[in-house]
Order: C-alpha cells, then structure tokens, then sequence
C-alpha cells in the first residue's frame, strides 16, 4: 500500500529555489527520537524503556538500533528516505555547532520542525549563512529564535537584501541581521521591502540607505511599525529636514511619531515661536535632541527662564547656537555656571550674550578644563568676580588647558610680562585662545621680516587673528612697494578687501599721472 502524499506550507526562497526531491519528513517518528530507547516483545510489538539517550550507545550501536527498528517498522520505501533524512538533519545541525543532544533538545521543543523537508532547512541554514549570520551567531539565532529556519515570513526579507535591486548583499552588518531576525517575530517581517524603499521616496539615496539600514533599529524602525505609521512619520521628518536629518541619525526611525517625536519636536517649535526653519537647523545640529523627554526639555528652559532671567527666544537663540545645552546636567553644570556669571557681576542680558558667544561654557568640566584655565587667568592677573574674568572664561572654552598654557609660554619667550598679556587680553580676549604654533610664526613675521617691535602688539593684539598667508603677507608685500617700513598694523589689517584693494590701485596709479605732467611741461 502506498503512502499518502502530505503538502507542505513550505517554500524555499527563489533565490535559492532547486530542485528539490518529494516531501519527506525531516526526523524520526515520535517512536523512534533519540531521546529514548525501544524494546521489542515476543510478538515484535515495541514498547519504551527507560533507558540512556540513543546517543550514549555510541554511533554503531545507535546505526544498528535504527536499523533494527526501522525492519520491524512500515515495510515501505518511504522509510528509507525518512531515516536518511533524519541522519542528514543531524548532520547539517553538528556542522553549524550542534551536538546531538542540542539537536534532540531543539526538535523536541519545537516539532514544526519536523513537518519542514529537509531541502528547505538546508536551504535556510545556507541562505542565514550567506547573509553573514554564521558559526556561534548563527548557533544562537536558531536556539533563540528556531523559527528562523521554518517560518515562510523570512524568505522575502531574505531575497532583498540578497537578490534585491538596492544591492544591500554584504553590505548589512551581520548582527544587525541576527538582531532583527533575533528580536522579531516572523509574522512581523511581513512588508519588510515595501517599508524600506518608503526611504528612497524621501530622497535617501540607493548608496546612502545602507547607512540607515546599519544604524536603525530595524525592528523598531520598520516591523513593529505599519507602512501607514512610517508613512507618516517621513511625512512628518519631512517638514524639518526630511532624509537629510534621517542620515544624521537613523535611530529616529526608533522612535514612536505620536508618544515622542511630534510632542519633543513640538515643544521645540513653540520655544522656538513657530519658527520651523530654526527648529530644523537645531534638530539637523544634534538629531539626539529627540531622546530628551518634554520634561527634560522643559526643566531647563524653566531654569534658564526663572534663574538666569532669560527670555523664550533669547534661551531658543542659544539652543539654535548650541543644541547640546540640553545634554548639560542641570545641577552638575547649568547651576554652578550661572552662579559664577552672577557673582562675577553679569545682568541677564550679559549672560545672554556671553551664552551666544561661548556657549561650551555650560558644558566643559570645571575640575578637568575650566578650573586649570581659571588659574591661569588669575595667574596673570585677573581679578576675581569680575565681568572681565567672565570675559576671558568664555573666550577660552575653546581651547585646551595645554595650548592656553603654551600661548602665555610663547609671550613670555618674546619678552612680555604677565602684565602686557592682560593688556592684551582685556582687549583683545581672543588672543588667549589662538594656536600656539600659529601664534609664534606670526610674531616671527612681526618681528623679523617686517622689523616691529613686539611692544605693537600691546596698541593692536588683534593682528594675532589675522591669517598670516592670506592676509598679513599679502597686505605687507604690497603695502610695502608704497610706503616703505612705516606703516600702521591696524590700518594695514582692519581695512576690508574691497577698500584695501581699491587704496592700493588708486596709489599705484599716482607716480604714473605725475609723470605724464611732467614729460607734457
């Protein structure tokens, strides 16, 4: 008699369709798991015993045992095949790291297993393999997640990032596959594809979507989501800077539109008194904005508003500046910050623009930055709670302690005094933030090739700032052809361009028209 055919919901993935033989199962009948061993009475009639597992019999003994039961089972052809496939199925799981008791241990929990022909595990195993997920990971996945080998849901996603006309073949991160497949249900997977080309219509390019794809979440970002949900949440990234601001931060893709993102960057846009432009450019400066609770978000503007007396759009105008205030801790940094601008004298409107032009402030280490740069500064004679102390703390924030200390080094090997770097600093605060080597090649200028004295520097510190090639020489060389060595530093440099440029031609064109007067007398 015959077997009945049995169909299977199974299907290899078209890119890796073969030929495969009929349907079979892929393990031994429930009589016969390896996992107990069978006994035969008089009349041949099997009945279990419970004994050790099939495989401490040792692989000759185990052969023989199935041998054994497999002549007293179904005569019928089939059986052959189903114990070949079974052996076959315990083979390709002790490739992949398997032992046989992992094995017994796997297809005992989860028999759909069994109802799956071997060709389609096979095939899957091959396909994970070719997408990166090998070896331990790979072990891993099928313990956590053994669905992975059965589930019809996989294939797609399979198939697109293999197959597909994106190209994503050995671009994906292969723990960013075992972490989708490993956190995600199959039934979840459904609609994988048709949700991630909704980014090329937002205009994220084939070459760049790979980007997003390695730093998303992918099951957050795209399967516990709907395509209407993530429809509109690009519609909504749209208004503030669309697939630009997505390529900054994929992780946005993370988040919920109506629990975080809309309220976060809602709150943002009323600071902001509707200004969607200025609130693109925060968001575009620090995406991570959008991890900050509206709570987090409104404690330290409330902060800013009642103890530092600033107003919404001035505190709004910082954050257009400097985003990352947010990240400030309120009591580690906001609070002692403010409170030394107060003591040192500032009205709100003072710490309103001492925030705008150093805004770093609120955020440097006092013990490993701002407290060796406070010694320094008093060290060569600023005086303590005074706006000029201020002043210079935030001109400052933007170097390193080593390079502030290796300027101050550098005026000293020329001659001047902690008293003449005050001069100049009180005038021109900038110059204690300049690059010491920059700084030095400038007063080498100054004092060998233009024949100056370092003292000018007193009256004009801020030729420190000018560009030595594309200024300074420049001006010099042809200032010089004019009027010799003596000539103004601040009216060489301070001039624009365009009236330097201007000055410069209607002076060389003066010998000329004299001399045409002369040779017409």
């Amino acid at each position: 008699m015959s077997t009945p055919t049995k169909s299977y919901p199974f299907s290899p993935c078209p890119c890796f369709s073969r030929s495969l033989s009929p349907p079979i199962r892929t393990l031994f009948p429930s009589a016969l798991l390896p996992s107990q061993n069978i006994t035969f009475s008089a009349n041949n009639t099997p009945h279990k015993q419970d004994k050790l597992p099939l495989h401490f019999l040792g692989p000759q003994h185990s052969t023989l045992l199935l041998l054994k039961c497999n002549s007293l089972a179904i005569n019928d052809s089939s059986t052959n095949s189903f114990v070949d496939s079974g052996v076959m199925l315990f083979s390709l799981f002790r490739e992949i790291g398997f032992n046989e008791t992992d094995t017994e241990a796997l297809l005992d929990a989860h028999p759909v297993i069994n109802l799956t022909p071997f060709e389609i595990i096979r095939t899957r195993i091959h396909s994970l393999q070719s997408l990166g997920v090998s070896g331990l990971a790979l072990s891993r996945l099928i313990v956590k997640r053994p669905d992975v080998l059965t589930a019809v849901e996989i294939d797609p996603v399979v198939c697109f990032i293999l197959k597909g006309d994106l190209e994503l073949a050995g671009k994906i991160k292969p723990s960013q596959i075992e972490h989708l497949f490993n956190s995600t249900e199959p039934r979840f997977l459904a609609g994988f594809e048709t949700k991630v080309r909704l980014l090329l219509q937002l205009g994220i390019t084939q070459e760049t979507i790979v980007h997003v794809l390695n730093n998303a979440n992918l099951t957050k970002a795209f399967c516990l989501k709907s395509f209407e949900d993530i429809e509109r949440m690009l519609t909504f990234l749209n208004r503030f800077g669309g697939g630009d601001l997505i390529l900054r931060r994929p992780a946005l893709l993370n988040y919920d539109l109506d629990a975080q993102l809309i309220p976060r960057v809602g709150f943002l846009l009323d600071l902001s008194g509707g200004d969607e432009t200025g609130t693109a450019t925060v968001l575009r400066k620090l995406p991570f904005v959008v991890a900050y609770s509206v709570d987090h978000l409104k404690d330290h503007v409330e902060f800013l508003k009642s103890y530092a007396g600033l107003s919404e759009e001035e505190i709004f105008r910082i954050v257009l500046v400097y985003p990352n205030m947010f990240s400030a801790s309120r009591k580690r940094k906001l609070h002692p910050r403010i409170d030394f601008l107060k003591q040192c004298g500032l009205s709100s409107h003072d710490i309103f623009r001492f925030l705008i032009k150093a805004p770093l402030f609120l955020s440097l280490s006092f013990e490993g930055n701002l407290a060796y740069k406070l010694v320094f500064l008093v060290k060569i004679g600023y005086k303590k709670n005074t706006k000029e102390l201020a002043m210079a703390m935030g001109a400052v924030t933007r170097t390193s302690c080593k390079n502030m200390q290796e300027v101050i080094g550098v005026f000293l090997n020329y001659g001047l005094t902690f008293d003449d770097i005050l001069e100049m600093s009180m005038k021109h605060p900038q110059v204690l933030q300049y690059n010491h080597e920059s700084l030095e090649e400038k007063m080498d200028y100054l004092v060998e090739e233009m024949g100056r004295e370092v003292w000018e520097l007193l009256a004009f510190p801020a030729f420190l700032g000018y560009k030595l090639d594309g200024r300074i020489k420049h001006r010099y060389e042809e200032k010089k052809k004019i009027l010799g060595e003596g000539m103004s530093l601040n009216k060489l440099l301070s001039v624009s361009a365009a009236r330097f440029s201007t000055k410069t031609k209607r002076k060389q064109r003066v010998p000329a028209i004299n001399g045409l007067n002369e040779s017409d007398d």
